[in-house]
């Protein structure tokens, strides 16, 4: 039996052996350089923890970039009937999101990448659609995680976490789309064929305002997919509607069918999903159609533990084929509202000052 003094040497100080593990070193933003927000973002690829993941998260968003700019092969066939299946790109980019995004000030960010046509591909919720023509009416509000829920309502007002929603912003928003929705029952009988991605095109199309993200969606042929329309004041516009004057019918099975061709006809996809749910499933489903994305980021605070597909890590969509086994793709655990922004001003906003120069 050793000696006590060499059991606890042997405990405590025991030998590196294997040191592959030990490549890079740990270290933060020297601040000696002063003030230099680029550097200090680039920092955090080094500082550890989500920090790190952030600046993962980057160089994969960076790998979509440089992959899309390439040029298409000359023997991939380019489908140019269809504006929205056809291949534009060598890296088709689908960008999903959850409604309170769109909800928060990250709206304007979400607006900036489909201006300027830095996605081709867009996945969101109920809520994520009609907030944006909301905005456009009538703006929502600070306020604070505290406030009294009885009293909001007896006020009329709406909390989605800290932000303030006054039902009246709902009561424009009725005014504005009911006529919208008797215009496409009429073309719907005269022959057409609604699905949630053609009610949110012409919608994107009658809003006629450049702050609004649909808007440009429309403008730039951006398809933008939400299989959960009806989930949301949309929706309930929609059920009103079908007492007022009903028959309206949405398609659903077009739009997948659309999103799944998508994904399947792309030379490479990368996924960028904010938040869980539908949007993340959505997306990532139709990209199992082609045996995987080459690049994925997630970003949202749902943990794996409870099993489901919001919480999933990265590792979990390769083993159902959604993401390429040899791919690299990261997974941020954090609040959209802080990281969001500064993903983009890290990627996708400097490829727009290059293109500006």
């Amino acid at each position: 039996m050793a000696a006590p003094i060499e059991a606890l040497t042997e405990a405590v100080l025991q030998k590196t052996k294997d040191s592959s593990f030990l490549k890079e070193k740990v270290s933060g933003y020297d601040w000696s350089q002063g003030l230099n927000y680029d550097k200090l973002l680039k920092s955090y690829l080094h500082t550890g923890f989500q920090a790190t993941n952030f600046g993962l998260a980057v160089e994969e968003i960076n790998k979509m970039i440089e992959c899309r700019k390439a040029p298409i092969p000359e023997d991939r066939y380019v489908d140019n009937e269809d504006p929205f299946i056809g291949v534009k790109n060598n890296c088709a980019i689908f960008l999903g999101y959850t409604s309170n995004i769109v909800s928060s000030g990250l709206r304007e960010t979400i607006k900036f990448l489909v201006q300027h046509k830095l996605v081709d591909c867009i996945v969101t919720t109920a809520g994520g659609v009609e907030e944006d023509f909301i905005k456009c009416m009538a703006p929502t509000f600070l306020g604070n995680f505290a406030l009294d829920g009885v009293n909001l309502r007896s006020n009329g007002i709406n909390r989605i976490g800290n932000l303030l929603v006054p039902n009246d912003n709902y009561c424009q928003f009725e005014n504005w789309i009911m006529p919208l929705l008797d215009e496409m029952l009429v073309e719907q009988k005269e022959g057409a064929l609604w699905s949630p991605s053609k009610v949110i095109t012409r919608l994107g199309e009658r809003i006629n305002n450049d702050e609004s993200i649909y808007y440009w969606a429309a403008k730039n042929k951006i398809p933008v997919f939400c299989p959960a329309l009806t989930d949301g004041s949309i929706g309930d516009m929609m059920f009103m509607h079908s007492f007022r004057n009903p028959g309206l019918v949405l398609d659903i099975i077009s739009d997948l069918r659309q999103l799944n061709l998508m994904a399947m006809k792309a030379i490479n996809t990368g996924m960028i999903i904010i938040g869980g749910g539908v949007v993340k499933h959505h997306i990532c489903n139709a990209n199992l159609m082609r045996n995987g994305a080459d690049f994925c980021v997630f970003l949202n605070t749902a943990s794996e533990f409870d099993g489901s597909d919001s919480g999933a890590r990265p590792d979990e969509a390769k083993s159902w084929g959604k993401i390429k086994k040899e791919a690299t793709p990261v997974k941020i655990y954090a609040e959209a509202s802080l990281i969001f922004p500064l993903l983009v001003a890290q990627t996708f906003a400097k490829e727009v000052q290059i293109k500006d120069k």
